[in-house]
């Protein structure tokens, strides 16, 4: 059995998959990952919450580069990866995706937006950081464009965002709670496209393994969590899934 043939036994005898995605569903699609060389912070200087918070003149920075859309994050189109996890997630398949990327590939491809877990938040829209107020960053960017004034929050007057989680914030606690309430509950935990290097959403892999869920591994390098999967197949993840989840005709 090759194998792509034995992801699709894992996926066909599972009952609730969990779906762990990071960069590499997404570079599919044009968006470039966050570590590699060429890649978003070999390019420019991630800025860090707290200096967000004290510093208008990073702060102007921040806003300059989300509405150039320097960052690439946004934007972009879902590619075969994504759609094949969708067509999971409408088959019933899959309970959860759980997703390090801040693109809103997931939802694009139709993945309902309930069952999708972001980590490290959202680059397609901002928030406040006092009482959550969603922004749209083409309003945004019109009022930047006309006043030249840092974006507030148009209920509360507070700083707004883009809704990523930034160095040195803290990580989303109801959305941690929901990643682990996800990875206890499947019978086979799906790493599509993570190095498995960033803590701590690297250790639902290995949760999820501990609990008794298989644990397939589908990422183009090898990582620290290999030897601990059930199935590691170094290859494209669109192409993967394409044979494995075909769309119907």
């Amino acid at each position: 059995m090759s194998p792509r043939q034995e992801l699709a036994r894992l996926i066909d005898q599972a009952a609730n998959i969990t779906v762990f995605t990071g960069a590499g569903i997404s570079t599919e699609s044009g968006i470039p990952d966050f570590r590699s060389p060429g890649g978003v912070w070999s390019r420019m200087k991630p800025i860090y919450f707290q200096d967000f918070i004290a510093s208008e003149e990073k702060r102007r920075e921040a806003w300059t580069r989300a509405f150039s859309g320097r960052a690439g994050w946004t934007g972009r189109s879902p590619n075969a990866g994504h759609y094949a996890v969708a067509r999971l997630a409408a088959r019933g398949k899959v309970g959860a995706v759980i997703t390090q990327n801040v693109d809103n590939l997931h939802q694009d491809s139709g993945v309902p937006a309930d069952r999708v877990i972001e980590l490290h938040g959202n680059a397609s829209y901002a928030k406040c950081l006092s009482c959550e107020t969603r922004h749209e960053l083409d309003d945004l960017k019109r009022a930047f464009e006309a006043t030249d004034e840092i974006p507030t929050c148009r209920e509360c007057g507070d700083l707004v965002k883009t809704a990523t989680i930034s160095f040195g914030q803290s990580m989303p606690e109801r959305e941690m709670l929901r990643a682990r309430a996800a990875t206890l509950a499947c019978d086979l935990f799906l790493v599509l496209g993570s190095s498995l290097v960033v803590y701590p959403a690297a250790d639902f892999p290995i949760l999820a393994k501990r609990r008794g869920a298989a644990l397939a591994i589908v990422n183009r390098e090898p990582t620290d969590q290999d030897d601990f999967a059930d199935l590691v197949l170094h290859d494209e993840i669109g192409p993967t899934l394409s044979e494995i989840v075909p769309a119907e005709s």
